[in-house]
């Protein structure tokens, strides 16, 4: 039997994990009273059970102490129950916008305020997100690759990628983002915005491509950058690190960054060793 338990950071995507953990055919149960949960494990390990795939969903309530949680699962290990621990995460400003967006009341917010019971949650979590075999930072996750990513780990059995790597273009007239890991300034390259023909197009357009990888400096840069980021993954994997957001700027985040986003990308993909997603925070950004 496959016995996986599904937690994390409220507003970091456990439902919407659970539901499609379910869709591939797992037996799911959210909610279970921690009381009842060693009792659950042991009728469904029974020799006779025609359920081969389960999946528990723990998460913090106000009307229990998590602590019991993992208390229970501690104890589980000991007498010799096998599960896996599925940890869903999220940057800290991406839950609150969450929460706030769907005006929902987080379960730790005693005194209304998301931004306290984040934090609370997180120390909380703490603990078990250390013991997780798989955590999935959900962020810039769009819900096709969550799902992809759970196919890969529990339909097809694939190796985990513990390291999310998220190479982002942006403009630096809309600010730094805040959960870069490593930031690259482009705005040394030749600039297609001065060019009459390129300047509507972004760097999503074969044009503005051919146009900034042309220049001598681009080719010295990309082949610099490579060669850093070959040195500095192995080393963030080994440190435990689970996420990786490489940030590109230029000025406007349509022309350059995302040249050099998209190459950085294609030279990246089918490394085997982590996941990779690409983003573009402001190549649809009209404002002035």
């Amino acid at each position: 039997m496959r016995f996986v338990v599904v937690t994390g950071m409220s507003g970091g995507g456990k439902s919407t994990a659970l539901k499609m953990l379910e869709d591939a055919g797992f037996y799911c149960v959210d909610n279970l009273p921690i009381s009842l949960v060693e009792k659950f494990v042991e009728l469904i390990s029974m020799p006779n059970s025609e359920i081969s795939k389960v999946v528990l969903g723990l998460d913090v309530r106000t009307d229990q102490s998590f602590s019991d949680a993992t208390r229970v699962l501690r104890q589980l290990k000991e007498k010799g129950y096998q599960f896996e621990i599925l940890f869903m995460d999220a940057d800290e400003k991406v839950l609150i916008k969450r929460y706030k967006e769907s005006r929902r009341v987080h379960p730790l917010a005693l005194d209304g305020r998301v931004e306290d019971g984040v934090r609370a949650e997180r120390k909380v979590l703490e603990g078990i997100r250390k013991k997780a075999d798989y955590v999935i930072d959900t962020s810039h996750l769009l819900t096709r690759e969550l799902k992809a990513e759970l196919d890969r780990i529990f339909v097809e059995n694939g190796e985990y990628n513990s390291l999310m790597v998220t190479v982002m273009s942006f403009g630096f007239k809309y600010g730094i983002p805040a959960d870069a890991d490593l930031v690259f300034d482009v705005r040394f390259l030749p600039n297609p915005f001065y060019i009459d023909e390129l300047k509507q197009k972004t760097g999503n357009d074969r044009e503005v491509q051919d146009y900034v990888m042309k220049s001598e400096e681009s080719g010295e840069f990309m082949h610099r950058l490579i060669d850093m980021i070959q040195f500095l993954i192995p080393n963030y994997i080994k440190e435990g690190k689970y996420r990786l957001v490489i940030a590109i700027g230029c000025t406007g985040g349509k022309h350059r960054s995302v040249t050099l986003a998209n190459e950085l990308y294609k030279r990246m993909k089918d490394q085997g060793t982590y996941g990779l997603k690409l983003y573009h925070r402001d190549v649809d950004n009209h404002s002035i």
